[in-house]
């Protein structure tokens, strides 16, 4: 149960960081109202302390988050940006969510 928690732990953690870069992209971007950057400000912040509450240590996160994020960017990319997936994007999502597992079990075992 605990990989559970921690695989929607980092789901949230990347949702921050997407939201959190995504709103100054539509600003300087799409020349939207530079009052995106409120709440891109909030998102990003909301990322740096989600990612404090991993139980594991800082580098570890990071990488094993890279995986997730990964995968989370381009469901992102899917139902926002309406632009279909290939088919080397999901294998290169399975890589990524494969090498993300290797290294949250390997920290279970150290």
């Amino acid at each position: 149960m605990d990989i559970l928690k921690t695989f929607a732990l980092f789901i949230a953690t990347a949702l921050a960081e997407i939201i959190g870069c995504y709103l100054p992209y539509l600003w300087l971007k799409q020349g939207r109202s530079a009052w995106l950057l409120v709440p891109a400000a909030f998102s990003l912040a909301a990322f740096a302390w989600l990612l404090t509450l991993h139980p594991h240590a800082a580098g570890r996160v990071y990488a094993a988050y890279g995986g997730v994020y990964i995968s989370v960017a381009l469901i992102w990319l899917w139902a926002v940006d309406a632009v279909r997936p290939t088919t080397t994007d999901w294998i290169g999502v399975s890589v990524s969510l494969l090498g993300m597992l290797i290294i949250m079990l390997g920290a279970r075992q150290s």
